[in-house]
């Protein structure tokens, strides 16, 4: 990550950057509430993120410099597991910026301070490009409203807009218990608990907008040299758009979900990159029923009257704190430059 050359903000409004023809200018949205997030009880096993504490001792020594362990200078509750987050995404943002001469604003649907930001106009007058970042547990309750609903209908509508949506996985939706333990010890990480569901704003948008895909599971991907996931499978007589152009492979990440596509009706979404499972864990249910690779990457062409494109790529993909090789900064490469 490149030394910052001027000095960090909070706590102000975005200023809208103007069309420059060719430059798309990018925005992400975190569905999530940060105080519902980092105000979870500690104490409770599912459905929470990892304490900045349990971050330190599962991954022992890797955050043990100062920046990150001493708590003078560093959250060490579920807080500083959040700004993680944030930390990974900095390298995303400055390449993007880099390519447009765009910054790219990160909002919250609740920041830190508490400040509410609906998914509107606010957001999108702006926009060529929006991601929306299913990492908010399905437990504290976020839903997309009618109007947000409404306001995404309305931004694809507009020639040249991209929606990436990136529901996180789904861990432990079965109420068996031996089930998610089987779930648990196939991706083996041991910060996910046995129950973890994402995405709750994410599936409420897609419904509202009849987008036909749902997030499910935590499935490990097949890897070689060490951390590094193993080639896609991907569909290139279908990627007419070239997303996956100069790519081969996405970072590694020890849990990710299967993009499920719920419709039969041909040519609606295209699956253009599936990801091999790691066959030599524990079996998980889903590599039971004899799947070996899982949807990775999808994407919805314009129809009717959406002009705009709907990708679907994990959160993960985006994150330095997974890893960033020439095949990743290719697939940032084509999302920026997207015609």
């Amino acid at each position: 990550m490149k030394e910052f050359t001027t000095a960090r903000t909070y706590n102000q409004n975005h200023t809208p950057r103007p069309y420059t023809p060719g430059r798309r200018r990018l925005s992400i949205y975190v569905a999530w509430s940060y105080p519902a997030e980092a105000g979870r009880n500690a104490a409770e096993l599912d459905n929470r993120f990892s304490t900045m504490t349990e971050v330190r001792r599962v991954t022992w020594p890797a955050y043990e410099d100062p920046k990150w362990s001493d708590p003078l200078r560093f959250q060490q509750g579920i807080a500083g597991g959040l700004e993680l987050f944030f930390w990974g995404w900095l390298p995303f943002q400055q390449f993007v910026q880099e390519s447009t001469g765009h910054p790219v604003p990160v909002y919250q649907r609740v920041d830190q301070a508490g400040f509410h930001t609906p998914l509107d106009e606010r957001v999108l007058a702006d926009t060529d490009t929006l991601f929306v970042w299913g990492l908010d547990h399905m437990i504290t309750g976020q839903d997309a409203t009618p109007g947000e609903i409404e306001a995404v209908r309305d931004f694809l509508t507009r020639e040249g807009t991209c929606l990436a949506l990136g529901p996180h996985h789904d861990v432990g939706a079965s109420d068996d218990l031996a089930v998610r333990d089987a779930e648990y010890h196939h991706h083996g990480d041991a910060l996910v608990p046995r129950q973890q569901r994402f995405g709750r704003y994410t599936r409420s948008l897609m419904a509202g907008l009849k987008i036909p895909v749902e997030n499910r599971y935590g499935l490990r991907p097949a890897a070689a040299d060490g951390n590094r996931s193993v080639p896609l499978s991907i569909a290139r007589d279908l990627d007419t758009r070239g997303w996956l152009e100069g790519v081969s492979s996405f970072n590694f990440h020890m849990h990710l979900p299967h993009y499920a596509v719920t419709t039969d009706e041909a040519d609606v979404v295209h699956v253009l990159g599936r990801q091999p499972i790691d066959l030599s864990r524990p079996p998980h249910p889903f590599t039971e029923a004899g799947n070996t690779e899982f949807n990775m990457f999808l994407w919805m062409p314009p129809g009717g009257d959406r002009a705009g494109d709907v990708i679907f790529a994990d959160t993960t993909i985006f994150s330095a704190l997974f890893g960033v090789d020439e095949s990743l900064h290719a697939f940032w490469n084509n999302i920026v430059s997207a015609k």
